[in-house]
C-alpha cells in the first residue's frame, strides 16, 4: 500500500510481526487469526496516516520439519517450497492480508544475517560449549522441564507426554553451544517492571514473570543430531537451533546488517503478536538475545488465546485444523475477517461454532449492518432520484447520532490502534450501527415523505443525508476489518471521487460530520452481505 502525503518522512515505522508459522503442514484457522488480526491492526494505523511495516512468514527450519519431509519423500527444502507456493501465501492473498514483506528462514538474506548474529555473541562470549541431556518435544521444538510434562495414558501408558501435543516427549543427550540466558533473569525482570505493558494481556505477563523470578537455566542453542538448519559458523557439525533461527527474522526482515537505514527506521517491533503456547520464546529469549546485542527491545508482545473446537485447541496434530476455505467459501472473506475478531476478546481462548458465525452473521452483519445500508440507498433512489439531499432542518435526534459517531470514533480508535482490543473497537462501531438503525425507526422517514411541505421535505432530507452521513463513517471504520465490503459501500454513496480512496481516510477524521457533499449520486448496489445458504454437507 504506498505511503500517504500526511506521513511523517523518516519517522519510525509502526512495525507489527506475526510469528512465522512452521511449514509442516497447510495453515488452519488459528494461524488465520494470528493474521488478520495483524492486518486488522496495521490497516487502521495506515488509517491513521501513519508508516507502517507488516512482516508475516514461515519457519523452514527444524527436527519436525525435516521429518514431515521424509515421511512425504521429498527433502525438506522442496516440502517448504511446495507448502509456501501452494498453501500460505495463497491463503494470505485470498484473506486479503496487506503485508509488506514475507520472510522465508531458508532464505539468503536471513541465514547470512543469523549466522552473523550467533558469530558476534560467540565472540562477545555469551555462547560456551556443554552437554545436556533432558526430554525434548519435536512439535515444539523445545527441551520440556519435568513439571511441564503429562502423564501418559492408554497407548502412551508409562511415558511422558508434552502437555501442548500431547505425544511422548523424547530424551534427547548431545554436545551442544548454548546461550547465557540464566545471566538475564534480572535484567528481564526489570524490564517487565519498567515496562508493564511489554507483555500482554496480564495473565500472560504473570505467567512469564512468575517463570523468570523461578530463575532461567542457559539456552542449548545448537543441535547436533540432525542437520537442517542454519550451520554454526565456527563449528559445521551443528545448526543452530530452530528457536534462535526463527526469532531473529523480525530483525533480518527489515535488514539487520545490511541495510541499515532501513533497519534503523523500522526496528524494533511495536507489536509482535504471538499465540500463547510460544510466548516465552518472544518474552524471555527474544529480548534477552536483544540485550546480549545491544539492540533494543519490541514494544510489546501479545499473546492471543487459542481457538477451541469441542474444547481442544484446534491445531493438526489434535485433528480439529479446519481450512479457512470451508468457511469463506460459505460466509465470504470480510465475513470471515469480522466473525473471530468480533466473538473472541484478544488475548483469551474462545470457542468456535458453525452455529455462532452463522447467528452472528444473521443478526450483525445481513439484519443490522446490510439492511441499513439497503433501506438507506433505497429511499434515497425512492424519494430523490438517487441525489442525495442536504440536510437543513438537524434537531436534537440528529444532534444525538452526532455525538454518537464521535464517541464510536474515539473508541474504535482506542480499542483497536492502542489497546489491541479488537472485539470492543469492532462492538462501538456496531453500537453505533444500531443507534443509526433505531434512528430511523423512531424517525419513520416513509411516513415524513407523505408530508408534501417544504418543511416535510426537508425533514425526510435531513434523516435520509444523516444516515447516508453515518454510513460514509462507518464505511471508514471499519475498512480495516472488512475492506471488500466497505469499498462496496463507499462506492454505493456516491463517495468518491470526490473524496478520494476509501484506504486514504483517516479514522481520527471518520467522525467529523458533513464530509459525504449533497448532490452525492446514491445507487443501490449488490447485497452487502447475502443470505446465507444451507450449511454445506460435512
Amino acid at each position: 500500500m504506498a505511503a500517504t502525503g500526511s506521513e511523517k518522512q523518516g519517522a519510525k515505522a509502526y512495525y507489527v510481526t506475526t510469528p512465522i508459522y512452521y511449514v509442516n503442514d497447510a495453515p488452519h484457522l488459528g494461524h488465520a487469526y494470528t493474521t488478520v488480526a495483524g492486518d486488522v491492526l496495521t490497516r487502521w494505523h495506515r488509517q491513521r496516516g501513519e508508516k507502517v511495516w507488516y512482516l508475516t512468514g514461515t519457519d523452514e527450519h527444524g527436527q519436525k520439519i525435516m521429518r514431515t519431509a521424509e515421511a512425504n519423500g521429498v527433502t525438506p527444502q522442496a516440502w517448504a517450497d511446495k507448502l509456501v507456493t501452494e498453501a500460505w501465501q495463497p491463503l494470505w492473498e485470498h484473506l486479503d492480508i496487506a503485508n509488506d514483506d514475507f520472510i522465508r528462514t531458508t532464505q539468503k538474506r536471513h541465514t547470512d544475517r543469523v549466522q552473523e548474529f550467533v558469530q558476534d555473541l560467540y565472540d562477545k562470549g555469551e555462547i560456551y560449549k556443554g552437554g545436556y541431556e533432558g526430554p525434548y518435544c519435536v512439535g515444539c521444538e523445545e527441551y520440556k522441564l519435568p513439571g511441564e510434562l503429562l502423564d501418559g495414558e492408554g497407548e502412551y501408558a508409562g511415558q511422558k507426554l508434552c502437555a501442548i501435543h500431547k505425544k511422548p516427549v523424547e530424551i534427547l543427550s548431545e554436545e551442544n553451544y548454548f546461550f547465557k540466558l540464566s545471566e538475564y533473569s534480572e535484567k528481564l525482570l526489570a524490564h517487565y517492571e519498567a515496562n508493564p505493558g511489554f507483555i500482554q494481556p496480564e495473565s500472560a505477563r504473570n505467567e512469564v514473570v512468575n517463570f523468570v523470578r523461578q530463575g532461567l537455566q542457559d539456552l542449548s542453542i545448537s543441535r547436533s543430531t540432525f542437520d537442517w538448519g542454519v550451520k554454526v559458523p565456527w563449528d559445521d557439525k551443528h545448526v543452530i537451533y530452530v528457536w534462535v533461527d526463527a526469532l531473529l527474522n523480525y530483525a533480518t526482515a527489515v535488514g539487520y546488517n545490511e541495510n541499515p537505514e532501513k533497519f534503523g527506521s523500522t526496528f524494533p517491533a511495536d507489536v509482535h503478536l504471538v499465540g500463547k503456547d510460544i510466548l516465552r520464546f518472544h518474552a524471555i529469549i527474544w529480548p534477552a538475545m536483544l540485550m546480549a546485542q545491544g539492540l533494543p527491545l519490541p514494544g510489546k508482545v501479545a499473546a492471543n488465546g487459542w481457538l477451541m473446537v469441542g474444547g481442544e485447541k484446534m491445531s493438526k496434530s489434535n485433528l480439529t485444523g479446519i481450512k479457512p476455505q470451508d468457511l469463506t467459501s460459505h460466509f465470504g472473506v470480510d465475513a470471515y475477517r469480522w466473525y473471530f475478531l468480533r466473538a473472541i476478546a484478544f488475548g483469551q481462548d474462545g470457542s468456535f461454532s458453525w452455529e455462532d458465525f452463522s447467528a452472528r452473521y444473521t443478526s450483525e452483519l445481513a439484519n443490522d449492518y446490510g439492511n441499513l445500508a439497503s433501506r438507506v440507498a433505497a429511499m434515497v433512489g425512492k424519494y430523490f432520484g438517487g441525489e442525495l439531499p442536504a440536510a437543513t432542518a438537524d434537531g436534537d435526534a440528529e444532534k444525538a447520532i452526532h455525538e454518537g459517531l464521535a464517541k464510536a470514533v474515539a473508541e474504535a480508535d482506542r480499542k483497536i490502534g492502542e489497546e489491541l482490543d479488537f472485539q470492543g473497537g469492532i462492538l462501538a462501531v456496531f453500537d453505533f450501527v444500531k443507534q443509526v438503525n433505531g434512528y430511523i425507526t423512531e424517525q419513520e422517514p416513509w411516513k415524513v415523505a407523505k408530508d408534501d411541505s417544504p418543511e416535510g421535505k426537508a425533514r425526510l432530507a435531513t434523516i435520509l443525508y444523516t444516515a447516508a452521513e453515518s454510513l460514509r463513517a462507518v464505511a471508514v471504520l471499519l475498512n480495516p476489518v472488512m475492506p471488500e465490503t466497505s469499498r462496496k459501500l463507499w462506492d454505493s454513496l456516491g463517495a468518491e471521487p470526490a473524496l478520494g480512496a476509501l484506504a486514504d481516510q483517516r479514522v481520527q477524521e471518520a467522525g467529523t460530520w458533513g464530509l459525504l457533499p449533497a448532490g452525492s449520486t446514491v445507487t443501490k448496489g449488490a447485497v452487502l452481505f447475502p443470505r446465507l445458504e444451507e450449511k454445506p454437507a460435512a
